[in-house]
């Protein structure tokens, strides 16, 4: 398994080159508004290149499922803990928008940006691939970069569950953070991206992320780009809508407490795959 040996030195390469370039960024204009949106393309390009490779290593590669859902956690540590306050999916935009934190504005740049790392990410791991640095990449190269088949495995209907349920588990778990002690914060979005990835990855791919399923997932054949938009970008929206009122509204409603408006890092999140 030496092509696995590559693509991990593969992902370091991918979070040293993404941190670098945001602490550079950060350093060089530490003052200006913009920066942050700088953050957010560089983070948003990191985890959708490193979901790439992750995504060629368990469908070319067949790697083992523990292996697969290791590596899922790793990153997802790596990633939570690189990302200085990046949100790297528009769910997350849009729940800081609909709470109020975020105005229409920024909300729109924030993603455009995530959107256009997206696929930015999508046109340069193939060059990377081209390379030949392992056996995978070369076979993956013959492949023309093309995914085989469509990543969904259900109906429709179903696979919109999915993706809905993934965001929501997600967004709640986020969003009740302050009560998990701070050290155990990082790994607590980890393993839940991981057992989330487990228990949808076979139907979906338990992406819920629509920046990271538009890098991904929408190249694949077997579907029309509306069917993958309605299953995720639409399932996560709704998943994302219900957690915030479920949370900001029912619960204080029946409780009787007010509550602050809240907002989580999307992460996905994986939806890694």
């Amino acid at each position: 398994m030496a092509y696995l040996t590559v693509s991990l030195s593969l992902l370091v390469g991918i979070v040293v080159f993404s941190e670098v370039a945001r602490r550079t960024a950060l350093y060089l204009f530490p003052n200006r508004h913009w920066i942050t949106y700088v953050v957010e393309f560089i983070s948003t390009f990191q985890l959708c290149a490193c979901t790439h490779e992750l995504k060629l290593l368990a469908e070319v590669g067949r790697l083992e499922p523990q292996i697969g859902l290791t590596l899922t956690y790793l990153i997802s540590v790596i990633h939570v803990l690189s990302f200085h306050g990046a949100i790297c999916s528009p769910t997350g935009s849009l729940e800081q928008l609909f709470s109020g934190t975020l105005t229409r504005r920024r909300a729109l740049a924030q993603i455009s940006c995530q959107l256009i790392a997206a696929v930015v990410a999508q046109l340069v791991m193939p060059r990377l691939w081209s390379l030949s640095l392992s056996d995978l990449h070369e076979l993956h190269t013959l492949m023309d970069f093309k995914c085989t088949n469509s990543p969904i495995t259900v109906p429709l209907l179903q696979a919109t569950a999915v993706e809905l349920s993934c965001t929501f588990v997600m967004n709640s778990v986020a969003s009740n953070l302050d009560k998990v002690e701070e050290k155990y914060r990082v790994h607590a979005i980890a393993a839940v991206i991981t057992i989330l990835v487990y228990a949808g990855g076979h139907l979906t791919g338990a992406v819920f992320n629509p920046a990271l399923a538009f890098s991904i997932q929408f190249p694949c054949p077997g579907n029309t780009f509306a069917e993958y938009s309605f299953v995720y970008w639409m399932g996560p929206i709704l998943g994302m809508t219900a957690s915030l009122l479920l949370f900001d509204k029912v619960i204080p409603a029946i409780s009787g407490k007010s509550t602050i408006p809240k907002h989580t890092n999307g992460l996905k999140k994986k939806k890694m795959n």
